[in-house]
């Protein structure tokens, strides 16, 4: 409990110096005119208190090991669709998947990798800092609304919540676009038209959440509770025997 409060604090101790490094930053950048340094900063910054969370929390070998699997297994998925169906991607899914299954912070961990490994292959740039955000968020609120409300876990909840990150995503990737439209014009008008013209795209990666969520979703979240409950049971088992063997000596 003590650990858990000390984690909490930490991460807001955090929020203070980010703050301060973000304004001096966006103030240089409007300086000179760069908003697109400033989207950058503020998502790379908005990114420490989760990573600095999830290095405090002690983990084991086979949970690291089951986060990689599920990165790497969307960063592979996400390759082939980018290429054949823009925006009609699997990643969103296995992110969502691994914040009810694994935890909030674990769903982040997978989402932001997975932005990060399979950019490799289709390209780096100013977009991977969003995008790794973008996904980690949706796992760290899946891991969130999994955690506090047991019903999120039917397929119903489920699909109204991957559809609602297949708008949410697509938006906070447009943020960086907004950003330089305001400073280049100030019109409100303008972003609404930017963010209206990416619509068909946004419904897309929706449709492509509910479409995997609700084929697949149910049976993945089985078969990863059960290598939870597989390993939980062979650590238990492992351990009872461990102390009949310290009392047989």
């Amino acid at each position: 409990m003590k650990n858990a409060i000390r984690r909490r604090v930490d991460a807001k101790l955090l929020v203070l110096p980010i703050a301060v490094i973000y304004l001096y930053v966006a103030f240089t950048a409007l300086q000179r005119g760069n908003s697109l340094l400033i989207g950058i900063v503020l998502v790379l910054l908005s990114m420490a208190p989760f990573l600095w969370r999830f290095e405090r929390r002690e983990r084991q070998a086979r949970e690291l090991v089951l986060m990689a699997v599920m990165a790497a297994v969307a960063s592979v998925g996400r390759i082939p669709f980018a290429v054949l169906l823009p925006n009609f991607t699997p990643v969103t899914f296995i992110v969502i998947i691994s914040g009810v299954v694994l935890g909030a912070e674990a769903g982040w961990m997978v989402g932001a990798v997975t932005a990060l490994v399979s950019n490799f292959f289709l390209g780096q740039g100013p977009w991977t800092a969003w995008q790794m955000f973008g996904w980690g968020m949706a796992g760290f609120t899946a891991g969130l609304m999994a955690h506090h409300r047991p019903l999120f876990r039917r397929r119903l909840p489920l699909l109204l919540f991957g559809a609602c990150w297949g708008f949410l995503y697509d938006w906070i990737q447009n943020i960086t676009l907004a950003i330089d439209i305001w400073v280049r014009e100030q019109s409100w008008a303008s972003i609404a038209a930017m963010y209206g013209l990416g619509l068909p795209f946004d419904f897309i990666h929706a449709a492509a959440n509910v479409f995997f969520l609700g084929v697949f979703g149910p049976s993945w979240i089985k078969l990863l509770e059960r290598y939870r409950r597989k390993y939980g049971a062979l650590e238990r088992e492992s351990a009872r025997s461990s102390i009949r063997m310290e009392e047989v000596g």
